[in-house]
């Protein structure tokens, strides 16, 4: 059974830190498609060609979106979704089965776009018609823009009712944050995952509002987590995973207090917390 994961902020802006210092400034020289279907826009064969001799001149992310700054006037969005790798390698990286677009580069560079289950999408864009791309007109702050100050973050809590921990996965509240660190975040916080966001008092929401950026910022220091596919962009597992304090850990002691952590069904998703700490 595949794991129903998606890569989160933290893994995203890993893929982002391993690839953009080998891959900025290198040109493209080919693009293969292998899965058409992975190209959203425009089509592959324009997709392709579109790319073809133009140089990579940055990296960028929002939320979940992995942003390739494409010559002067261009931006390829990537959405990795569930299991989607992108690994950047010297000629001759083996093509597999779950190969599913290549990149050429100058300098006998190749960076190849792996996905198992095949959901994940790329938009090659104009960089003016990014505001108006239908899915970011949708998401909220990156959970990390240093924009989002602890003031503002109180002020978009206002009047916010359903539970803290849908609230957390809602992207047009916050992008970035998924189940696993909504969890981890919520743990360190001490709020438990199904407390209405509007019973929040001022200290609790200024608690939540430290234990995100904690989180967050620790799981990228250990390159994100790896629980079943996610890769950076040398291939590289993730550490975090051995880091996590209540996720998939139930039954499991507290490691703050002792006592058991208890699992529950919350909007589909597994919720994992201890009573105790998280009254």
């Amino acid at each position: 059974m595949w794991s129903k994961r998606m890569p989160e902020l933290p893994e995203v802006e890993t893929i982002l830190r391993s690839l953009e210092p080998k891959a900025l400034g290198h040109v493209i020289r080919k693009v293969t498609v292998i899965h058409e279907k992975t190209i959203k826009k425009p089509d592959p064969e324009l997709f392709a060609s579109s790319l073809q001799g133009q140089k990579i001149t940055g990296f960028n992310r929002w939320g979940k979106y992995l942003l390739m700054e494409i010559g002067s006037s261009m931006v390829l969005v990537i959405h990795l979704r569930m299991t989607g790798r992108l690994i950047f390698s010297e000629a001759g990286f083996p093509v597999n089965k779950h190969t599913r677009v290549i990149f050429y580069l100058d300098q006998g560079m190749e960076i190849h776009f792996q996905d198992i289950r095949k959901f994940g999408t790329m938009h090659l864009l104009n960089r003016q018609d990014l505001d108006t791309f239908p899915p970011f007109m949708a998401l909220g702050y990156d959970a990390l823009d240093s924009r989002l100050t602890l003031d503002l973050f109180l002020e978009r809590l206002k009047g916010r009712r359903g539970q803290v921990k849908e609230l957390l996965l809602n992207q047009s509240f916050i992008a970035g944050v998924g189940n696993i660190y909504a969890n981890e975040i919520l743990f360190k916080a001490g709020i438990h995952p199904q407390r209405p966001a509007d019973s929040l008092n001022i200290q609790e929401q200024k608690k939540l509002y430290m234990a995100l950026r904690s989180v967050l910022k620790s799981a990228i220091r250990y390159h994100g987590t790896t629980l079943r596919d996610y890769v950076d962009g040398d291939g590289n597992q993730g550490e975090f995973q051995n880091k996590l304090r209540v996720h998939s850990r139930a039954g499991k002691p507290c490691p703050s207090c002792g006592n058991s952590i208890v699992r529950i069904k919350q909007g589909g998703r597994s919720s994992y917390y201890c009573p105790s700490c998280q009254k």
